[in-house]
């Protein structure tokens, strides 16, 4: 096998030179994971010399400091430049796109962009796993030499041969080890890029997708795109490498078979077949119930978040109990197919353990019977090292299908969702800003479902010209935010046109709040000019609310604005759009979370004062503000029914002057309301100046720490508690004892069995027959209680599963409202979705 270390050194000294014409560097093994020369660090794996490579010392200097103090972000080194998220999100993009223009097929499309952007690492590991199988089939060779050379006389017994059997057994063991270690990291290290392309572009999608592709795929199921079925794509190069070489490792060891007992290894075809044959229905079986239970695991997300989402509505109207049995009775039903998924792979690791007990009986049972090789110490040995090569494909065979249907479900998943429709690119024409028209809709017709072809706004004709401010009004469903959204491109487009020209800011009707502090919100990612965002907290009426809050502008605020007013969130978003400088600003309502002063306030020192030279286009009820705009569009179920300014549709006497009327009625019998209680605020209005403190009660007694902290981290191991609660959660003691024992007799049995076959085979005091007799009902014993124990590890760690999800639901619905306005939601999701995965790959015994 010396060829074969040869071979492995020249792939890796030719990767380290193309790193080094490709100007890499290649630093000797003992330069620092973190590079001294101005503060800059280099990727370790890059900078390893050939042999750090090879025997990844490059680790070494991080295990040091990892041993002698707690690794923190800042002790690792950065990573290669292909390894970055980025950089492998922008192959798989090229390549996707370039793919979805040649083709229409979208069968397997995720797998063909992955393979074809990651051809040369597959080949790579390929070829480490091919040199690992070869290796590892030629052990029970190496022993049948070792043995034939001790039964030789002492006479008959060469030292060289001897040395070079040392040698040989040297040399195969370090490419077998090499081999595979090189395997086992570069499969992860391919599948930590497949992980991060497809993260990255799901989110990117998620971003772009069409509004009826957000109604088809919700927030808890792209969650688990990302956390779940991105996660098992990860893991796929490690499982397709170990797909096709356990079958070649198994026709191997069939081989290695028929070359030690000849004729005597023909009946063992017959055990192989048939387990290859009951694979086909065991494969279809867990694949289906894999895709039920991945239906069920995106059903009980969906309710999930959408209970995080509104926890302080469940709280105020004490539904807790409720919801918390609807979230109960989905995650039964995930877990029951999780359950009957479990079940089936004990039944197959069962009959995978009782398979080369099988073979290895037939193969002595049919040596014996056509006496084709004597049944010495050589012999049954060699069969013995072969069947541990057999059993490992046996073993793992199943497991490979399980990973295979879990990747094919999560392909498929994964694949629908790219190639759903996304927004019209020629949706809106952009154009630079100029001062000609900076909005333009000509005949548009937009549908929200153009599907169904139902159009939502029909011939709309829209012009508005450089510092315009125009005003949109109408009844409850006209259409007024569907109008701003087919201007931002929002809806698609099924005839007409749309033109903008410059930058537009966007203001929703439902104020969107980002967790983070007040200054953060209003900047966006943008440099501060201090100017210039005085002068929007100013003209937003913001600049009282920062002498109030504890922190100013650097109080946090909580998940989604839980701990703001809906004007403080509405006031903040609005003061976003006026520091992003934009050229047209589409206004959705932005006053009706706010009263009656601060919406006049706002209206005159924001939408016509701040933005007196920007285009304005202003959805509104405050029929008040409308004399003082220069257009009025009246709409009605879907259509601009009436336009012109507030003088021209008063002269009409139609739609628009029953919509004034009606204002109008409502704000009198409004404004004789607040003037009966305006003794009781007049009473009531010294004290609250007399208590001066009591006054502030609000702001005063705030936190002086910030909302929401860093997640905490557990250091060191999990210690043996961890493990003690995991039993006792479940009341599992019986269960846990029960596996315990069955893995000892398990063991006990295979190494009795082995310990029988050696110091019989030999022997005149029993029969062939007698011998492999007992071995075979000693070891088909041993195969039964492996079974047992995985059927009861099955059930504890279901049983478990159950018992740690309620747990950790009912300390959720038991926390109170500061918890949920202090953690973010996003934080909870990620950690019930991890503990949920663990519980998953840990219910049963491996």
């Amino acid at each position: 096998m010396s060829w074969a270390v040869g071979f492995l050194l020249l792939l890796s000294a030719i990767r380290v030179c193309r790193s080094l014409a490709a100007g890499d560097g290649g630093g000797a093994e003992s330069e620092p994971l973190l590079a001294a020369g101005g503060g800059e660090r280099r990727a370790a794996f890059g900078e390893a010399g050939f042999f750090s490579r090879l025997t990844f010392t490059w680790m070494d200097s991080l295990l040091r400091l990892g041993y002698s103090k707690p690794l923190g972000l800042g002790d690792i080194p950065p990573l290669d430049a292909d390894d970055a998220a980025a950089e492998a999100c922008r192959k798989f993009l090229g390549e996707w796109h370039r793919r979805r223009g040649e083709s229409h097929k979208t069968s397997n499309l995720v797998l063909r962009v992955l393979a074809e952007c990651h051809k040369k690492e597959l080949l790579l590991t390929a070829l480490y796993t091919l040199l690992r199988t070869l290796s590892f089939a030629a052990s029970p060779v190496m022993l049948y030499c070792f043995v034939s050379y001790s039964d030789r006389q002492e006479k008959e017994r060469d030292l060289g041969t001897g040395a070079a059997l040392v040698a040989g057994l040297l040399a195969m063991k370090l490419v077998e080890s090499l081999s595979q270690r090189h395997w086992f990291f570069g499969s992860r290290r391919l599948g930590m890029r497949m992980r991060s392309a497809l993260m990255a572009a799901v989110f990117e999608k998620q971003l772009r997708l069409s509004s009826e592709g957000r109604g088809r795929h919700s927030s808890g199921e792209i969650a688990n795109y990302i956390a779940v079925d991105a996660y098992r794509l990860g893991e796929f190069p490690y499982w397709l490498h170990l797909g096709w070489s356990m079958p070649v490792q198994l026709v191997l060891a069939i081989a290695l078979l028929f070359w030690i007992v000849g004729a005597g290894a023909l009946p063992a075809l017959a055990p192989v077949a048939i387990c290859g044959v009951l694979n086909v229905p065991f494969a279809r079986m867990l694949q289906q119930y894999q895709s039920r239970f991945m239906q069920a695991q995106d059903e009980r997300q969906r309710a999930t978040a959408e209970v995080l989402h509104s926890m302080k509505i469940v709280k105020l109207q004490s539904w807790e109990d409720k919801f918390r049995a609807t979230v109960q009775r989905l995650r039964d039903a995930e877990v029951r197919w999780l359950g009957e998924t479990q079940l089936k792979k004990a039944y197959g690791s069962a009959l995978y353990w009782v398979s080369p007990t099988v073979i290895s009986a037939v193969v002595l049972a049919g040596t014996a019977a056509v006496q084709s090789a004597p049944l010495d110490a050589g012999v049954v040995f060699t069969v013995l090292a072969t069947m541990r090569v057999v059993s490992e494909p046996m073993r793992m065979l199943p497991e490979v299908m399980s990973v295979m249907i879990q990747v094919k479900v999560s392909l498929d998943r994964i694949g629908k969702f790219l190639t759903e429709d996304e927004f019209q690119d020629d949706a809106v024409d952009r154009a630079p800003a100029s001062d000609r028209s900076c909005l333009d809709v000509h005949h548009g017709v937009f549908s929200w479902e153009p599907s169904k072809g139902t159009a939502t706004l029909k011939d709309i004709n829209i012009t508005a010209t450089h510092g315009q401010k125009i005003a949109v009004c109408g009844p409850v469903g006209a259409g007024k935010s569907s109008l701003l959204c087919a201007t931002l491109g929002e809806i698609p487009r099924m005839s007409g046109s749309v033109a903008v020209s410059g930058s537009v800011a966007y203001v929703s009707q439902t104020s969107w709040i980002q967790s983070g502090t007040v200054r953060d919100n209003i900047l966006f990612g943008r440099p501060m000019r201090s100017s210039e965002y005085e002068r929007a907290l100013k003209c937003c009426a913001l600049d009282k609310d920062m002498e109030n809050f504890p922190h100013g502008d650097l109080t946090e605020i909580g998940q989604r604005g839980l701990n703001m007013s809906g004007g403080q969130k509405q006031r903040i978003q609005l003061a976003r759009a006026v520091y992003s400088d934009a050229d047209v600003y589409l206004l959705d309502d932005p006053f009706s979370a706010v009263d009656a002063h601060t919406a006049a306030t706002l209206f005159n020192d924001c939408v016509m004062a701040a933005l007196e030279d920007k285009t304005v286009i202003l959805v509104t009820h405050q029929v008040e503000f409308l004399s003082k705009v220069d257009r009025i569009l009246v709409m009605e179920k879907g259509e601009i029914t009436q336009e012109g300014t507030y003088e021209e549709l008063l002269q009409f006497g139609t739609a628009f002057e029953q919509l004034v009327n009606a204002h109008q009625d409502s704000k009198t019998t409004l404004d004789s309301n607040v003037s009966n209680e305006g003794a009781m605020v007049q009473y009531q209005q010294p004290r609250l100046q007399q208590q001066g403190s009591d006054a502030e009660i609000s702001t005063g007694n705030l936190p002086s720490v910030q909302l929401t902290q860093e997640e905490e981290r557990e250091l060191g191991g999990a210690g043996l508690k961890t493990y003690k609660d995991y039993v006792s959660v479940s009341r599992g003691w019986f269960l846990l004892v029960l596996i315990v024992l069955t893995q000892c007799v398990f063991v006990a049995l295979q190494y009795l069995a082995t310990y029988w076959l050696a110091a019989t085979i030999q022997s005149r005091r029993f029969s062939v027959r007698i011998v492999v007799g007992v071995y075979a009902v000693m070891t088909t014993a041993s195969c039964l209680f492996a079974y047992v124990r995985s059927l009861v590890a099955a059930h504890f760690g279901l049983k478990a599963s159950r018992e740690f999800f309620s747990g950790f639901m009912d300390s959720v619905f038991k926390a109170p409202m500061l918890f949920f306005d202090s953690t973010p939601t996003g934080r909870i999701m990620t950690r019930l979705r991890r503990i949920c995965a663990s519980w998953t790959s840990t219910s049963r015994l491996r």
